[in-house]
């Protein structure tokens, strides 16, 4: 659910979904139709079979870490346009090693200190759309579909 969720997200910003293996789940276009994920084919995805894979297909210098482990508040980056967000699984998060390797990178989003996190399709939401926000929303509207249809009237 948390992939559907984390994929609506990125249809309806434009915004690219990377997945790297091993998931949790079917993306199979048979299991997308019995998910009702009607939004999927506006999701522009890509999938790798790991870390590496993605690496050696991706520059991915400007880039930023969600973890509960981040010395700065995500509010706290400055994101620019072309940036890649990178968020581990709900159970273990981003792996050790590549944390470490980017700490200067590493961003969390303020809460209670007794709650563990957000769920995770919750904090792609909030980080991508700081992120959007603090590049303009390039290539979104902005408006919504009411005020569109009350122009036309």
């Amino acid at each position: 659910m948390n992939t559907g969720n984390i994929a609506r997200t990125c249809a309806a910003t434009r915004s690219r979904l990377h997945l790297i293996r091993p998931l949790g789940f079917d993306i199979s276009d048979k299991a997308v139709k019995r998910a009702g994920l009607d939004y999927w084919p506006m999701v522009d995805l890509s999938v790798y079979e790991n870390l590496d894979d993605f690496f050696a297909g991706n520059s991915a210098a400007d880039r930023w870490l969600a973890t509960t482990k981040a010395p700065r508040a995500y509010h706290q980056a400055e994101f620019r346009d072309g940036c890649w967000l990178f968020f581990g699984k709900e159970t273990a998060g981003l792996p050790e090693d590549f944390r470490r390797a980017n700490q200067d990178r590493c961003i969390r989003i303020p809460m209670r200190p007794d709650a563990r996190s957000l769920n995770l399709a919750n904090s792609v939401a909030v980080i991508t759309y700081e992120a959007l926000r603090q590049i303009g929303f390039p290539n979104l509207s902005g408006e919504g579909e009411m005020a569109e249809r009350d122009r036309q009237n």
